[in-house]
C-alpha cells in the first residue's frame, strides 16, 4: 500500500476515535446531569421531611441546616469547621431551653472536634502532645470522683472538662496547622469587636440615664458581666500581642485594643480586668525578635491592681455581708465545709446541682471548684494540668507561645476570683493556643516542602 492509499484509512481511525470521545463526553455529561438532578431531589425532599419534623422546634431547622454546611465544607476544606468554630465560641446562649440545656460553645466545639480529630494535620507537635497529656493527667485522677458519686451531672461534667481543654486544642490546632491561624484569630476578634461595640453602646445610653451599673446583655446575645469581660479580654489580648506571623496592621489593632478596653471596663468585670493586665504585662516584659514594645502598658497594669484592690478592700470594710467580696468569703468557708465531709475524692462534679446540700453554688475560684468537687486528689490532677499548660508553652518559641503562654495564664488568673469551669472562659484561651501550636508547625512544614536537615547534601535537597 503506497503513502497516498494509506492516509484516507489513517483519517479515518482518528475520526472514529474522536467521535467515541464525543459520544463518551455526551455520556457522562448527561451522567452529571441526573446525579445533579437526583442530588437537587434528595436535597428538597430532605428539606420538606426536616421542615415537617421540626415544625414544632425552629432551632432543629438551624442545626440541621448549619450540620449539613458544615459537612459539606468539611468535603472541601477539612479545616473548614474548626476555623468556623474559633469565633463561634463566643456564643453561649442555651439550645433546648434556658435551664440545663447545651450551650451554642459547646455544642459548636463538639462538632468542630471530629473533623479536626479524624482529618486535622498529623503528627501533633511535641508541646501540643504534652498539653493533651496534661489534660489526660487532669481527667484521670478527677475520674476516682466520678466513680465514687456515681450521679449522672457528675459523669457529664468529666467528658465536658476534657472538650473544654483537650478539644479546643484539637479544634485550634486543625486550624493553625492547615494555614488559617491569621482567618480563625481574625474572625474571632471581628466577633468580639461587635460584642465590643454593643456593650459600649449599651453603657453609654445607661449612662445617659444617669445609671452606671455593670453592663449586662440580654437577646440575643445574653452575656454576663464577668463572660462578657473575660471574652473582651482575650480579644484584647490578641491584638495587643498580635504575633508577627499574623500580619495585622499595628494601627488597626490599637483601635481595637481601644475598643476592647473600653468594653472590658463598661463590663467592670474585676477578674478580667486582672488577668487583662497580668498577660498584657507578661507580653510587654517577654523579648520578642520582630517587636519592640513600649513598658508604658506597665504603669496601667500597676493602676489597674491599685483599683482593684481599693474596692475589694471597700466592699470587705462595708460590713454588707450581700456584696459580691463578702459574698465569696462566705462561699469559700461553705465550699471547705463541704471538702471536709468528702476529702480524698470531693463530693462530685456539679454537686451544686444535686439535693445533698443545702447550698446551691459553683464555688468561684478555681482550687476551691476543684477541692470540693474532686477532693485532694483532684486538686493534685489540676495543679498538675496548670504546670504543665504553662511550663510547655513558656518553652515554645516566643513568636508563637507568648499569646499562647499569656492567654491561658490569663484564664487560671481569671479563675482565682470567679468561676473556672465554665464553657467558653476556658475552650477559647485553649483554642487560641492551639492555633498558636498549629500556626508554628504549619511555618515549620508548609504544605508542598519536605523537611531535611540542616547538614543534608545538595543532592538531597535537588
Amino acid at each position: 500500500m503506497t503513502a497516498t492509499e494509506a492516509q484516507p484509512v489513517g483519517d479515518a481511525a482518528i475520526d472514529a476515535v474522536r467521535r467515541h470521545d464525543a459520544e463518551a463526553a455526551g455520556h457522562a455529561t448527561g451522567r452529571r446531569q441526573r446525579l445533579r438532578l437526583a442530588a437537587v431531589a434528595g436535597i428538597v425532599t430532605l428539606g420538606v421531611v426536616v421542615s415537617a419534623v421540626t415544625a414544632e422546634r425552629p432551632w432543629l431547622i438551624l442545626l440541621v441546616a448549619a450540620l449539613v454546611l458544615a459537612v459539606g465544607l468539611t468535603l472541601r476544606e477539612p479545616a473548614a469547621v474548626p476555623v468556623m468554630a474559633v469565633p463561634a465560641l463566643i456564643v453561649i446562649n442555651r439550645v433546648g431551653g434556658e435551664a440545663g440545656g447545651l450551650s451554642v460553645s459547646d455544642l459548636v466545639l463538639f462538632i468542630a472536634l471530629w473533623p479536626a480529630l479524624l482529618l486535622g494535620a498529623r503528627p501533633f507537635s511535641t508541646p501540643l502532645r504534652s498539653l493533651l497529656w496534661g489534660s489526660a493527667a487532669y481527667q484521670a485522677l478527677v475520674l476516682f470522683t466520678v466513680i465514687a458519686n456515681p450521679y449522672a451531672a457528675n459523669t457529664t461534667e468529666w467528658f465536658h472538662s476534657w472538650l473544654l481543654v483537650s478539644g479546643a486544642l484539637l479544634v485550634g490546632w486543625a486550624a493553625g496547622a492547615a494555614g488559617h491561624a491569621r482567618l480563625a484569630l481574625g474572625l474571632y476578634v471581628a466577633a468580639a469587636a461587635v460584642v465590643a461595640v454593643v456593650t459600649c453602646v449599651t453603657w453609654l445610653l445607661a449612662a445617659a440615664a444617669g445609671r452606671f451599673d455593670p453592663v449586662y446583655l440580654d437577646q440575643p446575645l445574653m452575656m454576663h458581666k464577668n463572660y462578657l469581660g473575660c471574652v473582651l479580654a482575650f480579644a484584647a489580648l490578641i491584638v495587643y500581642a498580635r504575633p508577627s506571623w499574623l500580619r495585622w496592621n499595628d494601627t488597626w489593632c490599637m483601635a481595637l485594643l481601644g475598643l476592647f478596653v473600653a468594653a472590658v471596663l463598661a463590663s467592670q468585670s474585676r477578674q478580667a480586668m486582672i488577668g487583662l493586665a497580668l498577660a498584657a504585662a507578661v507580653v510587654s516584659l517577654r523579648p520578642d525578635p520582630a517587636r519592640r514594645r513600649s513598658k508604658v502598658v506597665l504603669v496601667v497594669v500597676l493602676a489597674v491592681a491599685v483599683v482593684v484592690v481599693a474596692l475589694v478592700r471597700d466592699q470587705i470594710d462595708s460590713g454588707d455581708q450581700h456584696n459580691s467580696a463578702n459574698q465569696r468569703l462566705t462561699w469559700f468557708g461553705q465550699s471547705l465545709a463541704i471538702w471536709e465531709q468528702y476529702p480524698v475524692f470531693g463530693a462530685g462534679l456539679r454537686w451544686w446541682y444535686t439535693d445533698r446540700f443545702p447550698e446551691r453554688f459553683q464555688p468561684p475560684n478555681a482550687e476551691f471548684e476543684v477541692l470540693s468537687s474532686a477532693g485532694v486528689v483532684g486538686l493534685v490532677g489540676f495543679g498538675i494540668l496548670v504546670l504543665v499548660s504553662l511550663v510547655v508553652l513558656w518553652r515554645v518559641d516566643p513568636r508563637f507561645g507568648t499569646l499562647a503562654f499569656a492567654i491561658v495564664l490569663m484564664r487560671f488568673t481569671q479563675g482565682q476570683f470567679d468561676l473556672f469551669w465554665v464553657a467558653a472562659q476556658v475552650s477559647i484561651p485553649f483554642a487560641v493556643a492551639g492555633v498558636c501550636l498549629g500556626a508554628q508547625a504549619h511555618a515549620s512544614h508548609p504544605p508542598g516542602r519536605h523537611a531535611l536537615p540542616l547538614d543534608a547534601p545538595l543532592e538531597a535537597a535537588r
